[in-house]
């Protein structure tokens, strides 16, 4: 007996000394104690977990040297080595998750809608619902703080800037021709459909090293990766019919979206100020095919349209009217791949081509020009650790211009531009990121290299607000109708400062931006418009600085969203033809927007409004003395849109642009010479109708018979 006594006794000693105590506390960076936090060895089911003051304590049988795990919602997973056989009453500090959804996002100088971001400012759906926008993607964003409603052009002016200085991606891709071609005093749209995108980001400034050669703003738009089910959408409107259609398959999905806009139809009903002998007309077409593979996705987008318009515009300086008559070819291809491989890399690439051919006659005069672009992009991302990440590629642009005028003299060039660049996404805490990059060109036709920096930092002063700052250079090749008679150029720069303030709490939004933006070695000429005899230089320069507003809410008034957008400029610049610096004839110093949508249940009807607003803007009266002293009447735009569910897949739509008819004037056109009084005559540059209606019937026929195109209206 006794000899089992003490057998007993040594087996209770070994087994006491096999039993090892690993304790200790868990805190965060402010030493603040952490519970239930989940603390084991690696490898093991030996562990616990914190109490309320951040403790921990459990018994193991493992020794030596071993890996703590410990972990909790909202922080960073922590791997720490310790000593089994002699952790006792150790601290341990973990760190927040930076990839929760109230971690700092860097904002300044950018819109971003979709799902997919981190902070919307705006919704896919409202791209498109704003009242007076009539579906295009360019007068919805002309509601947002930053732009210049330039009613005569049509296109995104931004900041100060003209608006070649904006730059269009599709899918991370550019587009070299995003807008429909025109002619003088008759606005543009935009060439896509709402349709086939889900997300758009709008750069207002101090963008990404990922883009290049613009001078003031990026505009990305995203196609849907996965279309939702098989759906056709009928449209039938005042101006022409439209047709989509998308099939889903296991893998793979294609849509196709066609459209033939007719104006003069509309032209009978409701006259125009132009003096039309074909009103315009065009037949278009996008599709997007996707494929879904086990570790990436494969998207091609393509893209057509034909126009064509044929008009007499009054020019006065000469005694009968201009006739112009234009015939425009478009076709754009953009492909892309995006995958994930080994070791937390991510690969995109892509491809895109565009090609546009334009045929104008002048009276006798005829002018024909074709440009083919193409832009080749490889980009890697690279995630080092949860705080780290890297993006580095390159790009390669080629354009090719060629153009004829009445058959004798012809201009054009050739142009390869190689960049690379490089940057990291940088997150020191979940209150405090940055983002760093540097970006590098070469110019083999103006034979020029650069390098461009760029960096934005943010930082969550509150759960609910941040402040953002970015600073950039950007540089930007002269525009095509320099480059088409010399060479002899530098690249146009600009240095972009911004200073973001955002607050966002239960659906509501405000943001408030101050900026500055010098420009240097902008193109000057000495004629009265660029030609082939003139005189060029990059001795132009000039400034834009100022403030921004925009406050939404979706959350005050049951059923209404609306939101109110302010922007103050002050900008000068001395460029093209200028006698001195000042400000351009494409700017109002004070610019506001209201839009408002509200949806009456009772009526199954979404009414929007939106209100514009802008003060006068500089034009040139020769008979002043000094240059550019005149300014218009300020500009104002009410327009209101209805939208009516005749059943659930079925709609009825109405909108009408300035329901108050104001008399808008964009500016004046001048006699070259005198009159017999010794005054310049001129005449004033109006919209081309005071009014613009819009009726249309939209069908939508979908698996589930539900969805319609309100979330497209």
């Amino acid at each position: 007996m006794k000899t089992f006594y003490t057998f007993a006794f040594i087996l209770t000693a070994l087994l006491s000394n096999a039993q090892q105590t690993v304790s200790g506390t868990v805190v965060d960076e402010k030493n603040k104690p952490i519970a239930g936090a989940n603390v084991f060895i690696d490898g093991t089911y030996d562990g616990a977990s914190s109490d309320e003051k951040g403790t921990f304590s459990f018994q193991t049988t493992v020794t030596g040297n071993q890996t703590l795990v410990i972990s909790f919602l909202t922080f960073e997973t922590l791997k720490a080595p310790i000593d089994a056989t002699n952790c006792k009453d150790k601290i341990f500090k973990l760190k927040e998750s930076v990839n929760t959804l109230d971690a700092v996002v860097i904002t300044a100088g950018s819109f971003s809608a979709g799902d997919k971001s981190r902070v919307s400012v705006l919704k896919p759906l409202d791209i498109v619902t704003t009242a007076g926008s009539a579906g295009d993607i360019v007068a919805a964003l002309q509601t947002l703080p930053g732009t210049q409603n330039v009613g005569e052009d049509g296109r995104l002016f931004v900041r100060g800037g003209e608006a070649d200085e904006t730059q269009t991606f599709v899918d991370g891709i550019r587009v070299a021709q995003p807008y429909g071609a025109s002619t003088n005093n008759l606005p543009t749209r935009g060439r896509f459909s709402p349709f086939l995108f889900s997300g758009m980001s709008f750069s207002t400034g101090g963008y990404s090293a990922e883009y290049g050669e613009a001078l003031s703003s990026v505009l990305l738009l995203n196609t849907q990766d996965e279309a939702d089910q098989n759906k056709t959408d009928i449209s039938l409107m005042t101006v022409g019919l439209g047709l989509s259609n998308t099939q889903k398959w296991k893998k793979s999905s294609l849509s196709v979206n066609t459209a033939y806009i007719d104006l003069a139809p509309y032209q009978v009903t409701v006259p125009q100020d132009v003096d039309w002998n074909k009103p315009f007309q065009s037949l278009s077409g996008e599709t997007v095919y996707r494929y879904n593979f086990a570790n990436g996705i494969f998207k091609a987008y393509a893209a057509f349209e034909a126009s064509r318009f044929d008009l007499n515009q009054q020019d006065i300086n000469q005694p009968e009217k201009i006739r112009v008559n234009l015939n425009n070819n478009n076709f754009y291809l953009n492909s892309s791949y995006k995958g994930n491989f080994g070791g937390n890399w991510q690969l995109f690439t892509g491809l895109s081509y565009g090609y546009s051919q334009t045929k104008v006659a002048f009276d006798a005069n005829d002018v024909k020009n074709a440009e083919h672009a193409s832009h080749l992009k490889l980009k890697f991302t690279k995630k080092l650790t949860d705080r780290i990440k890297l993006n580095f590629g390159s790009d390669y642009f080629i354009t090719k211009f060629d153009e004829d005028f009445n058959t004798s003299f012809s201009s054009g060039y050739n142009a390869a531009i190689a960049a690379v660049y490089t940057e990291a996404d940088i997150f020191f805490s979940k209150k405090f990121a940055a983002k760093l990059g540097i970006r590098a060109s070469t110019n083999d036709y103006i034979k020029e290299n650069s390098i461009s920096p760029r960096a934005s930092l943010a930082y969550k002063i509150s759960k609910n607000s941040q402040l953002a700052f970015a600073y950039g250079n950007f540089e930007q090749t002269p525009r095509q109708e320099y480059l088409k008679y010399s060479d002899d150029f530098k690249t146009e720069k600009a240095a972009h400062y911004i200073l973001n303030y955002q607050y966002i709490k239960n659906n509501r939004t405000l943001r408030t931006e101050v900026y500055f933006k010098g420009y240097s070695d902008l193109v000057k000429f000495n004629t009265e418009a660029p030609q082939f005899n003139s005189v060029y230089s990059n001795n132009g320069q000039g400034f834009a600085k100022g403030v921004d507003i925009f406050w939404r809410d979706g959350n005050s008034i049951k059923n209404l969203e609306y939101w109110i957008s302010y922007s103050y400029i002050d900008t000068k610049r001395d460029y093209r033809n200028f006698s001195a610096e000042v400000t351009p004839s494409f700017v109002a110093s004070h610019s506001a927007s209201l839009v408002t949508k509200y949806w009456i249940s009772d009526l199954k009807s979404q009414l929007g409004i939106t209100q514009q607003f802008s003060s006068g803007r500089p034009y040139n009266d020769p008979n002043q003395s000094v240059f550019m002293n005149g300014k218009t009447k300020s500009f104002s735009n009410l327009s209101i849109s209805w939208a009516y569910l005749l059943t659930q897949q079925k709609i009825l739509y109405f909108s009408v642009s300035n329901v108050l008819g104001v008399q808008n004037v964009f500016g004046y056109n001048y006699a070259n010479s005198p009159n017999a009084n010794g005054v310049f005559e001129r005449t004033a540059v109006r919209p081309t109708a005071d009014r613009f209606f819009f009726v249309g019937f939209f069908w939508t026929i979908s698996d589930n018979k539900k969805d319609n195109q309100l979330n497209n209206l």
